[in-house]
Parts: structure tokens; sequence; C-alpha cells
């Protein structure tokens, strides 16, 4: 029996604009279920280099448990680097080169002629075979390319360390048959590739992408490239479900959960079918913390930021400090922390800045019979800014118009409701965290209002972003 890796692209897709677009949030959650899934390889695209960029991928690599992360390295020893300071903490790192091999994309795409071609893929896989063990070189239109030139790029990737070579048919033009034809082809032409993984990406454009991975599966590849979203790609679902039928027929193995797997796809789906269109700030729901998660007396300043860390939080120096001084004093009184206590001890604490906006007043007005109506007053040194807006909620409507005042939209990445005293006149306390350039930033509110601690703590938050963004 042989191992065949299933390498999801979903996340590559979504960050080349080829299916709907994901927050950050929704990118790191789909990760997350990619891994539960069972899939070998989770893919990322390419580096844009942005610092919300990198921070995404770190994000990707910290909640990733089993899969491997594999990042698009490009050709140039900088963005080779580049990419891999940003992939370096994943449990188990790929870097791929991806190059055209046919000649119509060599010219047209890429600007280069055969032999430059060649060597720009030997020069770049050597490079990231210096960085990273595990390496992936994707040729892309292999199945329209001389077969004598697609040989020789091959065996150069091979020859300058690659460990995974994948083919794929990028114009879809093969059928099942020819493409199984076409992969037993190279193989007796280039011995060398039995030293490899070979992977197929295979076209839907005549909806026989999964037909024809089945068939370069029997003619010898173990890696399958696979979407879990409806796209131009072999689907992770059918995949799963022939391999759970048919895995000892085609004399292979893979770790997909067969159980879970039409679950976690559902919530993938869900994750992906959001009208982000909408903008509205609750776009990806509310976060929940990690059931029985705690930190007593005996926890060191290490595993508490562990713990902000697993939050979303990226905290400097200072605010470190700040939050594990609060932190002790609290757990010297209380004797156990819960994460969601230790979320507001942050929230409280850290990155405190001059207000930039402040609340004058807000009205919200509600019914069964008429449509939930917020308006917002801020005020920003002696200027009055007003926001009207409606939403789905008196908490949602009143984000949006702040948003109408700033003209910015935030991703919300957590919104946590706690009642911290007891009685009809509760105070209740409201943490808001937004996230700019995938950094989160944490607000605060106190009312026994819950509508107005919202706005209070969104306010918070958005003064915080604001104040960083002048000072950069």
């Amino acid at each position: 029996m042989k191992e065949l890796q299933i390498s999801d692209i979903t996340l590559a897709l979504c960050a080349a604009g080829e299916v709907s677009p994901l927050t950050f949030r929704g990118k790191t959650e789909v990760a997350k279920l990619l891994d539960q899934a069972g899939v070998s390889v989770i893919e990322l695209g390419t580096l844009c280099g942005s610092i919300a960029d990198n921070l995404l991928i770190k994000s990707i690599a910290a909640g990733v448990k089993e899969s491997k992360l594999a990042l698009c390295a490009g050709f140039d020893p900088e963005t080779i680097s580049a990419s891999w300071e940003a992939l370096k903490e994943a449990k188990h790192p790929r870097l791929q080169v991806i190059a055209a091999v046919s000649t119509a994309r060599m010219e047209y795409v890429y600007h280069k002629k055969a032999d430059a071609m060649r060597q720009t893929v030997a020069e770049a896989v050597k490079c990231c075979r210096a960085l990273c063990e595990d390496v992936e070189f994707v040729a892309e239109d292999a199945t329209r390319a001389d077969v004598d030139y697609l040989c020789s790029v091959l065996l150069s990737a091979i020859e300058a360390g690659a460990k995974t070579i994948t083919l794929c048919d990028t114009a879809g033009a093969m059928l099942p048959g020819e493409f199984g034809a076409f992969l037993r082809s190279i193989y007796a032409r280039l011995p060398q590739l039995t030293e490899t993984c070979v992977g197929v990406r295979c076209s839907a454009a005549m909806d026989t992408a999964n037909s024809a991975a089945v068939e370069a599966i029997s003619a010898g590849a173990g890696l399958v490239k696979t979407s879990a979203l409806r796209a131009d790609a072999v689907s992770l679902s059918s995949m799963a479900r022939i391999l759970s039928s048919k895995a000892d027929y085609l004399g292979v193995f893979c770790g997909l959960q067969n159980t879970q797997i039409n679950r976690i796809l559902g919530d993938i789906d869900s994750l992906c079918s959001k009208d982000n269109g909408k903008r509205s700030p609750f776009e990806d729901g509310v976060r929940e913390y990690p059931e029985n998660m705690a930190f007593t007396a005996d926890d060191q300043i290490a595993e508490v930021m562990k713990g902000a860390a697993l939050l979303g939080y990226d905290l400097n120096e200072t605010d470190e400090m700040r939050v594990w001084n609060a932190f002790r004093k609290i757990v010297s009184r209380k004797q156990r922390i819960t994460i969601g206590e230790l979320d507001a001890i942050i929230a409280s604490e850290a990155m405190q800045v001059p207000s930039t906006y402040t609340l004058e007043n807000y009205v919200v007005t509600t019914g069964n019979a008429i449509g939930i109506l917020a308006h917002i007053k801020l005020k920003k040194g002696e200027q009055t800014y007003d926001g009207l807006s409606l939403g789905d909620g008196p908490i949602d409507a009143a984000f949006l118009a702040i948003e109408q005042i700033t003209g910015h939209h935030y991703e919300l990445d957590d919104f946590q409701i706690q009642s911290i005293t007891e009685g009809r006149e509760a105070v209740g306390q409201t943490i808001v965290k937004l996230r700019s350039n995938g950094k989160v930033y944490p607000g605060r509110g106190l009312s026994t209002d819950i509508i107005g601690a919202g706005v209070a703590a969104y306010v918070n938050a958005l003064n915080k972003i604001l104040y960083e963004e002048e000072t950069l």
C-alpha cells in the first residue's frame, strides 16, 4: 500500500481571488478545519509581503497541528527568504516553486524563454532547499509542454533538491485516460521521478477532474491537489468518497477523516459562502474560547503570553509586562484565571493610548414593527460627527454607524459580553477586538446598558488602531 497525499488548494485559490474572499479569521478557521479533516498539505498561495500577510501565515502555522503548510516562494532569493521567515514556525513547512513549462505560458505569463526558465527553476529550487527540507516543484500547463523539455525541467528540479514534483493539466485539455497515459509516459522517460513524490493537479474544465485524478493515482501519482470549495479542481468531498470505497483497489491509503469530513466541509462551505459584501461587523460570528483553559499562580509569564497569542494578540514587551503585572495581582486573590478573564485583562491593560474619538451620545431604536436604527455621535477634537445606520441588531447597527463616521470597515475579530455585578442594575463588561493589518486591537467598555458598553468598547479599540496608524 502506498501513501496518497491530499494537498488542498482552497486557501491558495482564495489568495489568488479565484473563490469568495475570506476575512483574516475566516482563513485561519478554514486552515484549522482542513487540518482536522486530515489533509496532508494545506496550500497558502503566494506571500504578498504585507504585515497582515505575514501575521496570517504565522497565525495559521500556530493553529495547524498535523498538516504540512505549503507556501509559494517565488523565484528570487529575497522573496524566497521572506517566504521562509513567514513559514518557518510551522510544524511541517513546505516551500513551493511554481513555474510554467509550456511555450505559451512561459513567454506570455512569465516572459521567459525555455532555457532561462529551466535555469530559473533550478536556482529557485536550490535556494529553497537550502532553507527547507521539503520543497515542491509545480509544473504549470505540463500537459501542453514539449515532452523532452518538460522532462529536462523536471530533472533540473529533482537535481536541485525538489522532493515533490507536481504536473498540472492547467488547460483541462486531457480526458482521464489521456492524463493517465501522459503520466505513465513521463515516468518511462524520466526514471528519476521514482525518487520523488509525483503530484497532479487536474482541471474541471470538462467536468472530468475527479476521474482524471483517479487515473493518475492508478498511474503512480502520490499526491492529488483538491479544493474544499466548488472550483476548477478535484473536489475534496468527492475524493474522500472515492478513497473511502476504492483505496484498497487503488493500492493507497491516506489520512482523511472520513467520519468527520462531511461536517468539516459543511463548516468550510458555510465560512466561504457568507455574504462578505454586506460588511456586517458580525460577519464571522462570535469566537468561542478553548474549553477548560485557565491559568493559576504557578504559571509563569511564558505560559500567560502563550494564552495571549492563542487569543490573537501580538503584544510588545511593555504591554506584556502590564498584562503580567495585572495578572499576578488578580491571580493572588482569585487563584484561577480563565482564558476569557485573561482576554479582559489584556483589553484593560494593553495598548493604552490617548483618545482620537470620544463618545458624545447614542440612540438606538428597535421594535417588532420597525427596523433597528442606531444614531451615534462621536467627537474628534472640536468637531462632532454623526453616524446613522440600520442593522440586524442594536449592536450591529451601532457599529455600522461608527464605521459610517470613520469611513473604514475593520474586521470584528471577537465580541464578548460578561456580567461583572449582579441584580437589576448589574454592570456589564463588553470586550471588542478589531483587526487591522492582521493585528488585533482590544477595547473594553463598562455600563449598566450593554449597548453603551459595546459602543464604548468599539471606540476604545478604534482609538488604539488610529493612534498606531498615526505614529507609524
